[in-house]
């Protein structure tokens, strides 16, 4: 017979919910389609793709790798200045802001990680117009030879 248990608080079972559907959540979210990039190289990347102001601020947060065929997308509503940083975030990055026609204008390579409290992380980029950002694992943007003015498919 199913039930709950007896030794257990009533308390207890929305904090159970909560933590139930944040794994329904989670595993939906890992299950997005990734949307393929190409570099100027021709190298594939695959990326998740981020659009709504709460995933652009939680972006590459508490992951502890990245391989070096995936990103992360962020794409702005309009070009501007946007800044970025990497608190919370665990494993360095290459950051490039892409402007509306999806050229390079800013790279900002091997950018380590925050480890101290939000209020001492550095921003980055944000020196030019942009629409789209682009992380990769770091390293990347040597690796495939990544300059400005380079474009970028997708």
């Amino acid at each position: 017979m199913l039930g709950w248990p007896l030794n257990m608080p009533l308390r207890a079972l929305p904090l159970i919910l909560f933590v139930a559907m944040l794994g329904c959540a989670y595993r939906q979210a890992a299950e997005e389609p990734l949307t393929l990039v190409w570099l100027p190289d021709g190298t594939e990347i695959r990326v998740e793709v981020m659009t709504r102001p709460e995933d652009m601020a939680r972006g590459m947060m508490f992951r502890d790798s990245l391989a070096a065929d995936r990103g992360m997308l962020f794409v702005h509503d309009r070009p501007g200045r946007y800044r970025y940083w990497m608190y919370q975030c665990l494993i360095p990055l290459d950051i490039l802001w892409l402007d509306s026609s999806k050229r390079i204008v800013e790279i900002s390579a091997d950018t380590p990680p925050c480890k101290t409290e939000a209020e001492a992380c550095p921003t980055y980029g944000g020196n030019y117009d942009a629409q789209y950002v682009l992380e990769l694992a770091a390293g990347s943007a040597a690796r495939h030879g990544l300059k400005p003015g380079d474009a970028i498919r997708f």
